[in-house]
């Protein structure tokens, strides 16, 4: 069995100035007010039209990432219905191939929840999980062997198996996304993968997600 950890990538989006000046012409057409477009006004008018509510514009522009979590993550996820998803299917992928080395990989724990593998009571809870991910696996394996198909198969497997899933939303949907996701009563698990991806944006689109970074 594989541990590894939870991580994004941005795989699809303008970049954020050409983001800038799309919403800003799309936006001034609500007010007739083309004419007041000029170098350096798409930055004003978007801040503008964001501090009073008016985020039915960003809605013309999306952002596409994929995001290696565990599937308890992503049934969080596709809870979010203006999205577009696509996901690593366990019907369909057989983790006895070699490029899956023959082995499941799941999402480390200890990364979530913040576990020090140092305290007694963490490092014992790690263990459990860590044991039960291995029988599953084992389990997996064993019903392969029997003739089972990957999608018998895989009623064994582990909440915390790795997964990949391609997500598209708009921008106004991404920040609604953070709001909840990324809020101090979010799932750790799942605060610690919207963090990341809100973490990104804030550094390349800086304007559309000002302020999420603390949210409460």
């Amino acid at each position: 069995m594989i541990v590894t950890k939870p991580s994004i990538k941005i795989i699809s989006c303008n970049d954020y100035q050409t983001m800038l000046e799309k919403l800003e012409r799309i936006g001034r057409v609500c007010y007739k007010s083309e004419g007041n477009i000029k170098e350096g006004s798409a930055e004003r008018f978007i801040a503008g039209i964001l501090e009073r509510g008016h985020e039915s514009v960003i809605e013309h522009e999306s952002i596409t990432v994929s995001v290696i979590c565990d599937r308890g993550v992503t049934h969080e996820i596709v809870r979010h219905r203006l999205a577009s998803y696509s996901q690593e299917s366990t019907r369909y992928c057989n983790y006895s191939q070699d490029k899956f080395s023959g082995q499941i990989t799941c999402i480390d724990l200890a990364s979530g929840f913040g576990y020090d593998l140092d305290d007694e009571k963490d490092r014992a809870k790690y263990e459990v999980w860590k044991s039960a991910c291995e029988a599953a696996e084992a389990h997996y394996f064993k019903m392969l062997e029997l003739g089972a198909a990957p999608e018998e198969a895989r009623s064994v497997l582990p909440n915390s198996l790795k997964t990949e899933i391609v997500m598209t939303m708009n921008l106004r949907e991404w920040r609604h996304f953070f709001r909840l996701r990324s809020a101090k009563r979010a799932h750790p698990q799942m605060r610690e993968v919207s963090d990341m991806i809100l973490k990104e944006f804030s550094e390349r689109f800086p304007l559309f997600f000002a302020g999420l970074l603390e949210n409460e």
